[in-house]
């Protein structure tokens, strides 16, 4: 099993205003089915061409000055979640957090750390998303 980059997080005090900047300087885009509001905290950009996506996400008591603001968030590219999470755990990630269910049933993710300390989370696969649909 093996994991890929669903998309690239970015810790901030104004997801609105941070994810504007961002398109404007990388020529992305909104995703088309869930536009970017004022007061959202958090805001997706897509590049059309690559499909690359950048989160931004508010973060309550957000120190500008504080390292790691970037993280990838990872979901397993077969599989189910629970599987990729054994797998990584298995290969010296350390857990940190756990949010599964933060927003209901099946939500969530989980925050580990790789061999360094870099920070990174854990989704569900696409797939579990539309059976929970």
């Amino acid at each position: 099993m093996t994991a890929v980059i669903s998309h690239i997080t970015i810790d901030c005090t104004n997801a609105y205003e941070l994810s504007e900047w961002w398109k404007a300087v990388l020529g992305y885009n909104d995703l088309p089915d869930d536009p970017n509001n004022p007061g959202d905290v958090e805001c997706i950009i897509v590049d059309s061409d690559s499909g690359q996506k950048l989160l931004f996400i508010e973060v309550p008591d957000f120190d500008v000055s504080t390292p790691k603001r970037i993280h990838f968030d990872l979901r397993p590219a077969t599989g189910r979640r629970e599987d990729e999470l054994r797998i990584l755990l298995g290969l010296g990630a350390v857990q940190l957090a756990d949010h599964r269910g933060i927003h209901g049933p099946g939500t969530g993710w989980v925050v580990l750390a790789d061999p360094e300390g870099n920070q990174f989370c854990i989704l569900r696969a696409e797939h579990e998303y539309a059976e929970q649909a």
